[in-house]
């Protein structure tokens, strides 16, 4: 055991000591989040280029009042109120007649857009007022380069949507006038549950729901758990390849046994990541309170984090190492680097239905699948909604038993291809070697 321990200091010195740890463990989580801050610094940078439309409005009665709209924003919410710098561009509409043949008529609009004399280019159909399920004129087209992701069309959407609304009270003989209030949405708040204080019994209202607690924060735990898991097991596969190519090995295996080397290897990686998570986590605990978001911060769900986390990286870097060992070239170490972690990166394609639905049955039994419960699992302990207990200390279970399953396969394959040279990693192999060994 103690060769083991000194075996995982020298390990855990060799990887914190460079500068490649330091300047991962500023990079990672600026690459992780890197779209989030990229959108909020970058959010209120749009393009402030007059848009220039063309309508055709077959009702004959849209059109006046959307240049109406059009007016209004271009005098009260193209400009920043206390700089006065322009910060949306300017919509100018030119309302224009529909010709006969409507094909050519668009393709010529088209051709004006393609060579930047128009934005873009909508057609008001004749029947969008008084629309029925035969219809056949009952729509908007709104024609543009980039129409699917266009913010122009939201806004057409909404005012020309005001305006049809008018016009059928107008027609049922409403009196729009009479109705001030006929427009006035009202939101529905979001809330959470009404809850007793045990000590005092006096009755607590319920909490504001708010979307960093029920996504930010759930999501931002899970990234961390992965985070942890990418900095520590891909490079144990290197490391033990370049150990076993360079020879080195041979002379650590005059002192130690293989099992102790493939220990050593991950009780360093759990000091590497216990190093990482500490920084990360007393980080985002010191961010987020000073933000004044503390209390979204779930406490409760750091020891377990902590427990998940050390048997996350014990099982996929017991694969690695044993993958590892079974390289004899730099390209053989590559070919398995991506399948090795392929467990570890497909809660990343999942996570969102089950950050959404944390209690569903496909969130509830895709978190206790033993490689993805790290990271699922805690997703969901993260989230308001509370869990039943059991599901934790099942997964819990299942990690554990998953854990030594992957060490002793790990084990048995790492004492065989260790020392051995000249052979490539075939699954074949590999299997024999773990049911073998």
């Amino acid at each position: 055991m103690r060769k083991t321990l000194l075996f995982a200091m020298r390990e855990y010195k060799a990887a914190v000591r460079t500068k490649g740890f330091i300047i991962g463990l500023v990079i990672a989580p600026i690459l992780m989040s890197g779209s989030i801050l990229a959108f909020v610094l970058l959010k209120d940078k749009v393009d402030t280029t007059d848009r220039r439309i063309a309508v055709i409005d077959r009702t004959g009665r849209v059109a006046s009042k959307l240049l109406e709209f059009a007016e209004y924003h271009n005098t009260n919410e193209t400009r920043d109120p206390e700089t006065g710098e322009k910060i949306r561009p300017l919509y100018l509409f030119n309302v224009v007649d529909a010709e006969e043949d409507a094909h050519a008529q668009y393709l010529r609009l088209s051709d004006s857009v393609r060579s930047g004399a128009l934005y873009a280019f909508l057609v008001v159909g004749a029947d969008v007022v008084h629309p029925t399920p035969d219809a056949e004129d009952a729509k908007l087209s709104y024609y543009a380069r980039n129409a699917a992701l266009d913010d122009l069309r939201e806004w057409l959407m909404f005012q020309i949507n005001t305006r049809l609304r008018q016009l059928r009270l107008y027609d049922a003989g409403v009196d729009e006038r009479n109705l001030p209030d006929l427009f006035y949405w009202v939101g529905v708040e979001g809330l959470g549950l009404v809850s007793r204080d045990e000590s005092t019994g006096t009755i607590e209202e319920a909490r504001q729901a708010s979307p960093i607690e029920a996504i930010a924060v759930p999501i931002g735990i899970m990234m961390i758990m992965f985070l942890m898991i990418m900095m520590s097991v891909p490079g144990m596969l290197h490391s033990v390849m370049e150990e076993k190519t360079q020879r080195i090995a041979e002379v650590l295996l005059g002192a130690i046994k293989p099992f102790e080397f493939m220990m050593g290897k991950l009780i360093g990686g759990i000091a590497v990541s216990l190093t990482s998570s500490s920084v990360y986590i007393i980080g985002a605990i010191v961010a987020v309170s000073y933000m004044g978001y503390d209390d979204y911060i779930p406490f409760h769900v750091l020891p377990w984090f902590v427990v998940y986390m050390l048997l996350a990286v014990v099982m996929f870097g017991a694969l690695t190492a044993a993958l590892g060992s079974t390289c004899s070239e730099a390209k053989d170490a590559q070919s398995l680097s991506f399948p090795s972690l392929i467990p570890a990166i497909i809660p990343m394609f999942i996570y969102f239905p089950v950050a959404k639905e944390p209690l569903s049955a496909f969130s509830t039994w895709v978190s206790l699948i033993p490689p993805f419960t790290p990271t699922l699992m805690l997703l969901r302990m993260a989230t308001p909604e509370p869990i039943p207990i059991w599901q934790p200390i099942a997964g819990l279970i299942g990690v554990l038993l998953c854990t030594v399953l992957f060490v002793w396969a790990g084990g048995r394959i790492f004492r065989v291809a260790i020392l051995m040279q000249g052979t490539p990693p075939k699954l074949s192999n590999i299997v024999r070697w773990a049911l073998r060994g």
